[in-house]
């Protein structure tokens, strides 16, 4: 099969989100410019650079209360700050509801009943039993083609481990379940983890 993505795929649901799997999910945290909390899970995320280190992530819709986007990106253009916290298989509920269409006045963290901690180099919070979290300043915003398709970047200002993934100074992704996106409603446990030694042997 081959199609043009502008002349429609002829299927009953869009393959692209099936194609490019599995996908990081970054757990995306903010406070708005009037002090209120939110949450919410974006599957198009991942660490772009390490010196300095760097992630982002996309929004690709937008809410009627918000001004052509979502409170994510809204809270982020008020305060230039966020954190990404890393989800867990045993978290997929929690992180499911964070992603329903709520008024910009709810707290996902309260809502979802997810317990909060502090940022320390931004005022932000965070997922308190998230494996790690991202403290992140924004550095750029960009618009993509498309209605309502944003790209967010920051660096990474503070880091949170927790301590029970870390093994003989390595961040053991062994010690919990990741979760990824696939396509549709599915998702993935990454369970098996192997290594690969490259061709320099580093």
């Amino acid at each position: 099969m081959f199609y043009r993505p502008g002349d429609g795929h002829g299927l009953p649901h869009d393959p692209f989100g099936a194609i490019v799997t599995p996908r990081p999910i970054g757990w995306i945290s903010t406070k708005g410019a009037d002090g209120g909390d939110n949450l919410a899970p974006y599957s198009f995320f991942n660490a772009v650079a390490y010196e300095p280190p760097q992630v982002m992530f996309a929004s690709t819709s937008a809410k009627p209360d918000r001004d052509g986007t979502k409170d994510s990106v809204a809270n982020i253009r008020d305060t230039g700050v966020f954190a990404v916290n890393v989800v867990e298989f045993s978290a997929r509920a929690a992180m499911n509801r964070t992603s329903g269409p709520w008024g910009r006045g709810v707290d996902e963290f309260t809502d979802a009943g997810i317990a909060k901690a502090v940022c320390k180099t931004i005022d932000c919070p965070r997922v308190a039993g998230a494996p790690a979290s991202l403290e992140c300043r924004l550095t750029r915003i960009i618009d993509l083609p498309g209605a309502a398709n944003i790209v967010v970047f920051g660096e990474v200002t503070g880091v949170h481990l927790r301590d029970d993934c870390l093994v003989d100074g390595r961040f053991d992704v062994s010690r919990y379940t990741p979760l990824a996106r696939l396509g549709y409603r599915d998702y993935t446990a990454v369970r098996e983890v192997f290594a690969l030694v490259r061709p320099d042997g580093s």
